[in-house]
């Protein structure tokens, strides 16, 4: 009986498939979209539009996320196009992914004319720092948190996540008069603290609640083998926690990576400038070099894109996983 009502609404009244009336309409579309092309004189345009307009017709949800992607793309080409243009094209409106005369004039210049590798390594030593501390000390405290049981530990949880609450501009006078305190300011290693003491408490967050999903039956198991905790921690928690340690990696380096407001405070001199300072001062009052501005800024986007794909595979099981225990 259901069958039989299924098959009468996905009809129409004269006995038409729906399915086949949405295909009939997509290929009207797209003959239309054709037809307005030559008559336009072959602007493709308009067959593009036929073309995404049937696809909504036939199938929307395809059509609607071929939409965002390409308005989420879109940018980043624009970005790469103005990368390429020759100097005389700089300010043009012209829309062409591929500019006419495209050239890798401004992929030099920056190379040659500016310090953009000594910007970019000091990034790298920086992120990487960062990165790798963040989560040598939050795979730590969030085991204690995850194991034990002491006094204060629920406070102490609630801390750390209402300081993820604060807007980093609130932190920058604190972070600032800590960092000067300790003779670090206009000095790499005060950057690190700043972001360091920044990124713990939300790895320690994502860490915990992995952990909690973790049998504690397998490190008993393991500490009556002869392991003690250390052992047992190192042997079977890490290892089982690798998708939560990439997690962490990731989001301490991509906070680190992009940071402009607290490195613009702590460092000054442009020795020690990070990519972002220096990109930042291409941008002149009167006067800005947008080629090598576009083409720095598409560079610092390889290593990002790097990580990511390698990281892929445990972006959802990381994010996941952890929010199964509370």
């Amino acid at each position: 009986m259901s069958a039989i009502t299924t098959a009468r609404s996905s009809s129409s009244p004269d006995g038409l498939d729906w399915k086949q009336i949405r295909r009939y309409g997509a290929i009207g579309l797209v003959v239309l979209g054709a037809l307005v092309t030559l008559l336009t004189g072959f602007n493709l345009g308009w067959l593009v539009i036929g073309a995404w307009l049937g696809l909504l017709v036939w199938q929307p949800f395809h059509a609607i996320l071929i939409f965002y992607s390409i308005i989420s793309i879109y940018p980043v080409l624009r970005v790469i196009s103005i990368s390429l243009r020759p100097t005389s094209g700089l300010l043009s409106r012209s829309l062409d992914i591929i500019p006419p005369g495209a050239t890798l004039d401004s992929y030099a210049q920056i190379f040659s004319e500016e310090a953009f590798l000594a910007w970019l390594w000091n990034t790298i030593v920086i992120t990487v720092t960062v990165s790798i501390i963040g989560v040598i000390v939050a795979a730590t405290g969030a085991y204690a948190f995850s194991r034990w049981r002491f006094p204060g530990r629920r406070p102490a949880l609630i801390f750390l996540l209402t300081t993820q609450m604060i807007p980093a501009g609130m932190l920058l006078v604190p972070l600032y008069v800590i960092v000067a305190q300790l003779g670090l300011t206009n000095n790499i290693s005060g950057l690190m603290l700043a972001y360091i003491t920044t990124a713990v408490p939300f790895s320690i967050w994502i860490l915990k609640g992995y952990y909690d999903t973790i049998p504690p039956d397998l490190e008993e198991a393991a500490m009556v083998d002869g392991c003690n905790r250390l052992e047992s921690f190192w042997r079977i928690i890490l290892p089982l926690s690798t998708p939560a340690l990439s997690i962490v990696f990731l989001f301490n380096f991509l906070g680190a990576w992009a940071e402009f407001l607290v490195a613009k405070v702590i460092l000054v001199s442009p020795d020690v400038w990070t990519w972002s300072l220096g990109l930042n001062d291409l941008i002149g009052t009167f006067n800005t070099d947008w080629g090598k501005y576009a083409a720095g800024s598409v560079i610092v986007t390889i290593p990002v894109l790097l990580l990511f794909t390698w990281q892929s595979k445990y972006l959802i099981s990381g994010l996941t996983l952890g929010g199964v225990k509370g």
